[in-house]
């Protein structure tokens, strides 16, 4: 084998590698990616729910609310 194949064949596996690394990277990212979207989900439900629930008063700043 000549030198300049050595080389080639060095940086051909350090380059899987690297490949390798950014697919876990990417695997992971995704899973976040959808945990995360289901925690958003979730909350956005939740928000939506508290406010078909609430009187639909408004309290400005400088008010008291009703329980006081």
């Amino acid at each position: 084998m000549t030198d300049r194949q050595t080389q080639l064949e060095e940086r051909l596996a350090d380059l899987l590698r690297i490949v390798d690394d950014l697919s876990s990277v990417v695997a992971r990212q995704d899973r976040e990616i959808d945990r995360l979207t289901a925690r958003v989900r979730m909350l956005l439900e939740r928000e939506a729910a508290r406010e078909a629930e609430a009187t639909g008063g408004v309290v400005m700043g400088d008010e008291r609310p009703p329980h006081y």
